[in-house]
Parts: C-alpha cells; structure tokens; sequence
C-alpha cells in the first residue's frame, strides 16, 4: 500500500509449524516481485543448530520443498540452508514472469473494514491488487468495507459506471454505505439479519439454475441477507434456506456498466467452507475477462503476470486436483520448468443461461498439484495481457 508499489516481503522463522512454510514465505515474496526480502532474524540463520522439519503429513509426496533432498548430503539442515535451498527452487521460474496483475482493489490510507479480506479472496484462487488510489482505469475494481472511507466515493463509482466499467461491492460496503448515496445507484440493502445456508445455486431466476454444492454437505455458513426488489435485480448465485432464496453475488447495471454484489460470511474464514462449485462461479464473474482462472478447492491460489504467465500455488495438506481456464479457445499452457506441453481437456458445451451473457470461451487443462507446491506455466497462442 505504500506509495510506489510493494518493495519488500518479511520472511519469519518464528512460529512456522513445518518448514515448507518458511519456504512458502520465500517463494510469496519473489512471486509477488518484492525487490527486497528481510530474513528475521540473522541470529538464526547463522545458528548452525538443526531444524526440525515440523509436522509434514505430506512427507511421503512429491512436493516443491523436499525434505530428502535437503538432508541427503549434510543431514539436518540450519535455517540459512533453507532459506538457499528454497530460493534456489524458485530462481529457475520468477526471472520468467512479468509484472503481477489481479483484480484492482481499492483501499484509501488509514482505512479499515473487512480486514485482510483480500488475503482471504487471495487463498481461493483470485488473485488481487490492492491500490491506495481509486483505478479509475481498471476494466473491474473491487470495493470492501474500507473503501467506504473515502466521501468521494459514490461519485467515483458512477463514473466508473458510466465509462463501461465492472464494480464489485461487498455487503461490508454496502452495509456502510446507506443512507450514503448508495441507493443512487442501486436499490440494496442489509436488513440486519443473518441466516445459516448449506445450498447453493447458480443461474439467474427462482426456477433456473444448476446445483454448486459438493458431493459431500458442506458446513452452514451464515451470511448476511441482502434485500433487493425482484426483476430490478439478478441473484446470479444464491443460496437457499427453508425455501427462501438469499444473494450470494447479485448484479444490475447502471448507465454502461455492471456492478455486483459478493456477499461476505459472517466469519470471513467461512469462505474456505464454501463449495467448490460456489467458488469458482464467484471467480467466473469477479475476474471477468482475466487471462486465467482456476477451479479449485480452497488454499489454492493464482499468481498472474502481463506477460501471459501464471503459477498456481497449494498451501492445502493433500494433493490438489486443479483446473487451470484460459479466455480464449484453441490456447495451449506450457509447464515453464520442463518446457512440457499439456493435454487439454475436450471443449465444454456452453452452460444455459438467462438474460446473462453466455461465459466467453476457455481452453481448459488440468493438472495435480501436490501439497504446499507450486507449478509455472505459460500460455501459448495468445498476445501477453498487459
């Protein structure tokens, strides 16, 4: 947030409970293209003492940090070994990745709402730039609860409306903005109740729509009820209660643009009990015409950059089966450390819609990703995103 951009990242040996995490805070900071890494704290990483591995469920898995190799030669090895071993695997991949994209989140100085939400939309799989000044250019922004610092902010998103922008709001800046101006521009608002929700569906209309719950029930989750008026408003993905439908993402539009709704948990962290399908539904309408998305479980997350490259992360204990969406038909993914092409999968048929823009094309490819892992990739076909 600072003026200029992120120059450094703060690498901890404290309180890491297996030392893939200290790897992890490594690999974050090169792919999030920090110029600057403070290791804290020196002491340690001269201390030749032995480090223990930590509670590694995984250890048998094929992961990025392998233990094994690590301690092959010289046996346990002291945090400045980690600390080289780990940016050695990482090297090979960050010189060949742009500059970072994400969805533009806009968040004035000295706010506060909805804190840390945008690491949490981060581990499920949307990766996000946040920006102390509103980005009036950006194709969509997204707005949480601390944006509503800003008194000028109304007028900002209706020009941003206007211009054919996308606006996404959370229902933490909904709530803290009526009797605001908000009602300007669209007729929503926070009754105050909460209810717990284990159904979800996607599609507009009380009638329409496909099933995004997992095989498996999910916990409830309680959310915020959302009022809005019928036919004025779509709830393009909803839940539903004791035959009672509630707005997880909810969309009009005003002048040439579009805004949205995402309506936040009670406890933020209830977004990893979200279903997987809910999930990447969310991802489908918050990214808009990003270069890629992923469909996933949660703890998976995407680091994207201008120049077509990406590199999906896994911070979940087992392996993950991921597919990696690219907006475009006929693309191919290059795997950046082998230089291997991958298989992709047959084309989807389009899924039914309406009054909704059908979802553009994708190229779509699946791969594995073991535990608290990561893989690079290129796209192939394909002019860079800048």
């Amino acid at each position: 947030m600072r003026p200029g951009g992120n120059d450094g990242g703060w690498v901890d040996t404290y309180d890491t409970r297996y030392v893939d995490r200290y790897a992890e805070q490594l690999w974050d900071t090169m792919l999030a293209k920090a110029p600057e890494i403070v290791l804290f704290n020196w002491r340690d990483l001269v201390n030749p003492g032995p480090v223990a591995p930590g509670d590694r469920p995984w250890a048998n898995e094929a992961t990025s940090f392998a233990w094994n190799d690590v301690t092959a030669n010289a046996g346990a090895p002291s945090w400045g070994r980690v600390a080289g071993y780990s940016l050695s695997l990482i090297d090979p991949v960050v010189g060949k990745l742009g500059n970072p994209i994400g969805i533009a989140s806009y968040k004035p100085y000295q706010s506060s709402g909805e804190d840390f939400l945008q690491n949490y939309l981060g581990n499920i799989g949307m990766p996000i730039e946040m920006t102390p000044k509103f980005p009036a250019g950006a194709s969509i922004v997204l707005l949480t609860q601390s944006a509503a610092s800003d008194h000028a902010i109304i007028a900002k998103m209706k020009a941003a409306l206007a211009a054919g922008r996308k606006i996404v709001i959370t229902s933490g800046f909904l709530q803290a903005m009526q009797g605001k101006g908000i009602e300007d521009i669209v007729e929503w608002s926070e009754t105050g109740h909460v209810v717990p929700v284990q159904e979800f569906i996607n599609g507009y209309a009380a009638g329409a729509g496909a099933s995004l719950n997992d095989a498996q029930p999910n916990p409830p989750v309680l959310v915020p009820e959302v009022h809005f008026y019928t036919n004025d408003s779509w709830p393009i993905i909803r839940a539903a209660a004791s035959d009672k439908g509630f707005p997880i993402v909810l969309m009009n539009r005003y002048s040439k643009g579009v805004i949205y709704l995402l309506t936040i948990p009670e406890n933020i962290g209830d977004l990893y009990n979200l279903p997987r399908g809910v999930l990447t539904a969310i991802k489908t309408y918050l990214q808009g015409d990003f270069p890629v998305r992923i469909d996933s479980d949660p703890h998976v997350a995407l680091f994207a950059y201008d120049n077509g490259t990406f590199v999906v992360e896994s911070f979940r204990s087992t392996p993950s089966q991921v597919n990696i969406r690219l907006s475009g038909a006929g693309l191919g993914l290059t795997e950046i450390a082998t230089g291997a092409a991958l298989t992709p999968n047959a084309p989807r048929p389009p899924a039914p819609t309406r009054r909704a823009n059908p979802e553009p094309p994708t190229s779509e490819f699946p791969i594995t990703l073991a535990p608290h892992s990561f893989r690079a990739f290129r796209i192939e076909g394909r002019n860079p995103q800048r």
